[in-house]
């Protein structure tokens, strides 16, 4: 008696079906959304990474019915697309929560105690890299870099920075977000949920009142090397690596008291 293929578990690479469409009502309120993208670009195919964020935030993730749609509206394969949205770590491939929290544990983030507070949430959280807490509204990730070195170690939510942070910073607040407390990151906007945050990303408005103004811009530390380029700010002093007093020659001592 023999066994088939598929009671063995052997795969035998066949092709997916076709991705389903969206419901009309969702299409329709998509296509004039993807219009409005499509428009700004001389070149239609300039689009796609825009409309990936759009798609993105219709299901929280980038699906193959997202892809399909793309495709259909720029004229591109499903390839294609699918080329782009698995190149760029924005683009999710699969449900994920509410709030996307990285956790940069790049060199400088990691030696300042990004690496501790990576490890502190897995364990706070009880999931790993890339997973979602069992309410949805968590994702744990650690990323490469924040580009914000100059506020290590740094942890952003939804892309928002929340600079210098601690494992019990960090752990206070992930129990805002799942508590559903108001959360103001450290420079920028209060935080919205990632759907929201993906379809500003696609080039739409913030909407909410006041979201705009409280937009943040580089921090003091940021700003010290262009202060210091522009002669705004006095040159920084060097400081010489501090000597007990005894490892000190006593000619060179008398000669530091006669200065």
């Amino acid at each position: 008696m023999t066994t088939s293929s598929s009671e063995r578990g052997i795969s035998l690479g066949m092709p997916e079906l076709p991705a389903p469409a969206y419901p009309d009502d969702v299409r329709a309120r998509l296509e004039a959304d993807a219009r409005d993208v499509i428009a700004r670009y001389p070149d239609s195919r300039s689009a796609l990474l825009p409309l990936l964020h759009l798609v993105q935030s219709e299901e929280g993730h980038v699906t193959r019915t997202g892809m399909r749609f793309c495709a259909d509206m720029l004229g591109l394969t499903t390839a294609e697309v699918t080329a782009v949205a698995t190149f760029y770590s924005m683009y999710r491939r699969r449900p994920s929560g509410d709030y996307q929290i990285g956790v940069c544990t790049n060199t400088l983030c990691a030696v300042m105690g990004g690496d501790a507070i990576f490890e502190a949430l897995q364990e706070y959280l009880g999931v790993g890299n890339g997973e979602t807490t069992d309410d949805g509204l968590v994702t744990l990730e650690h990323i490469e870099c924040n580009a914000a070195c100059d506020y290590a170690p740094v942890v952003m939510v939804n892309w928002e920075f929340f600079d210098n942070q601690t494992p019990a910073s960090a752990r206070h607040l992930v129990d805002d977000l799942r508590a559903g407390r108001a959360v103001q990151p450290t420079r920028g906007a209060r935080l919205c949920t990632f759907k929201e945050t993906a379809r500003i990303l696609a080039g739409f408005p913030d909407e909410r009142p006041g979201a705009v103004e409280e937009g943040g811009s580089a921090g003091p530390a940021s700003l010290v090397g262009l202060r210091l380029a522009k002669g705004e700010a006095a040159p920084a002093r060097v400081v010489h690596p501090r000597v007990r007093q005894s490892d000190v020659p006593p000619a060179d001592q008398a000669e530091e008291e006669g200065e």
